[in-house]
């Protein structure tokens, strides 16, 4: 049933219910609702036709991303194959560029390498670049070897780089004018370069001035281009208070530069000045988007996921665990020491042991907060080493206020255990002080990971909970041994 024709069986479908079922139609019960309904073809239906035309109607039916997805990574090997010969560079385009990169080198993989090869040809550079990581080296360079030299040779000088680094991810293609020319002839320079590049809008929304060394000295928004004077010199236009970015910055750092002057794109430029590409405004929110998503499993005491959840076996899902569960049981073990060593107290007053699983769990929980908002800040560029006087009296000042809250509800879950005055004094004061500790190290430590160029997104909140946890019944059991009678002199 085409698109069109529902509209009209739906109006006659309600004419129908309003006249009151005349004689000859079905009722409700003879005739199924859904039968009123267009129905969407899947993708694996759409494979089975073997009609190349249906790929776009699927393409145009099924625009969200995660649905797009699913439909392709329940394909068979064959059916990808099967695939593969429908899809013209346009369409393979528009598939491969809506999935994550894994599936989408999976694709490629499964289909006759020449037809993958100009699917290959036609992507942007940098979504190109990031599929080809996907793959081993021995499939990378088989696919290499069937494009035109001269975009194999751009992809291989992408590849080149490290991963992480914002050349990695950066558009080579760029549109340059000279300053010395008018706007009319940049103007025309443009309009016979633009159909050479690649990414459209995504690099063409602004036009860079370089000399003929192609050192960069300034740039000049495209639509400002076109409104000038023909006459007036480029140079005049061109704004050369430029954000750029070195080949080798990490690439979070790149793209949340990129974000927070609220750029199209950000030029990458050697130690010579020399343009190199640029990194585009969807590639910059990708990357954020990746940063954001792998401290996340980092916090939570997870190797990041190369692949989406869904797609993730359980064997992967043990290993990206199995590490971080191990050291995590291994830095638990000392608590045990701890308790082992404090024995003799807790012996002499068995009413300690009450209060030991909340006060270790209100200096973890308190640890973690703070991480998590930290972490997310340094993230975004909010906080840096330099700022850690201000951080550390700043959570220093909270944790004083929440020590206080805190030691007040220890005073009242301890009344109501009965336990007399100096445990409940002692439990108070105790949580206040792991409070007061548990905010100093998680101020100090993200800053210093960070310092030291390590992630401090490993700085996980089961990390910060491990901490405290021994730490915090030393502080305990240290308290109780100036506090309580019993235990003077132990």
């Amino acid at each position: 049933m085409s698109r069109s024709a529902f509209p009209r069986l739906l109006d006659k479908a309600v004419s129908f219910l309003r006249a009151g079922y005349p004689e000859g139609v079905p009722r409700t019960d003879q005739f199924p609702v859904a039968a009123l309904l267009p129905r969407r073809v899947s993708l694996r239906q759409v494979v089975a036709s073997g009609d190349a035309k249906a790929v776009d109607q699927w393409l145009d039916a099924v625009t969200g991303v995660w649905d797009r997805t699913r439909e392709l990574a329940a394909l068979s090997k064959s059916d990808v194959g099967k695939l593969g010969e429908l899809l013209d560079a346009s369409s393979g385009v528009a598939l491969l560029e809506s999935v994550d990169d894994n599936l989408a080198a999976r694709t490629l993989q499964a289909m006759d390498p020449h037809r993958a090869a100009s699917v290959v040809d036609f992507l942007d550079s940098d979504h190109a670049t990031n599929i080809l990581r996907e793959m081993d080296g021995r499939r990378q360079g088989a696919l290499l070897g069937l494009l035109p030299p001269e975009r194999a040779a751009t992809l291989r000088g992408l590849l080149g780089w490290p991963a992480d680094s914002a050349a990695a991810h950066m558009v080579p293609e760029t549109l340059t004018v000279r300053p010395d020319m008018t706007v009319s002839q940049a103007v025309t320079v443009a309009r016979e370069s633009v159909a050479g590049l690649r990414g459209d809008s995504r690099t063409t929304a602004y036009v860079f001035v370089t000399d003929k060394e192609s050192r960069l000295l300034g740039v000049v928004p495209f639509r400002s281009l076109v409104l000038a004077d023909p006459n007036q010199r480029v140079s005049a236009l061109m704004n050369e208070d430029l954000i750029t970015v070195s080949p080798l910055t990490d690439a979070g750092s790149a793209a949340q530069k990129l974000l927070e002057h609220n750029l199209l794109a950000v030029p990458v430029i050697d130690q010579d000045k020399h343009l190199l590409g640029v990194i585009a405004e969807d590639e910059a929110h990708d990357i954020a988007e990746k940063e954001v998503t792998d401290d996340a499993d980092r916090q939570g005491g997870s190797v990041p996921l190369e692949v989406p959840y869904l797609r993730a076996s359980p064997w992967l899902l043990w290993r990206k665990r199995v590490v971080w569960l191990l050291v995590l049981f291994a830095a638990e073990a000392y608590t045990g020491t701890v308790l082992r060593a404090f024995e003799a107290e807790m012996e002499a007053v068995v009413a300690l042991a009450f209060f030991i699983p909340l006060l270790i769990g209100t200096g973890g929980n308190t640890g973690t907060q703070i991480i998590t908002t930290l972490v997310r800040a340094m993230g975004t560029g909010q906080i840096r080493f330099r700022d850690v006087p201000v951080v550390l009296t700043k959570e220093m000042s909270t944790g004083s206020l929440l020590a206080l809250t805190m030691a007040g509800a220890a005073v009242v879950r301890a009344w109501t255990l009965g336990v007399g005055p100096q445990v409940t004094a002692t439990v108070a004061v105790t949580v206040a002080a792991i409070v007061l500790w548990s905010s100093l190290v998680a101020s100090v430590l993200p800053p210093l990971l960070q310092l030291l160029r390590i992630d401090p997104a490993v700085v996980s909140g089961p990390m910060i909970a491990t901490i405290v946890d021994g730490t915090g019944l030393i502080i305990y059991f240290m308290i109780a041994r100036l506090m309580l009678p019993e235990l003077h002199g132990m």
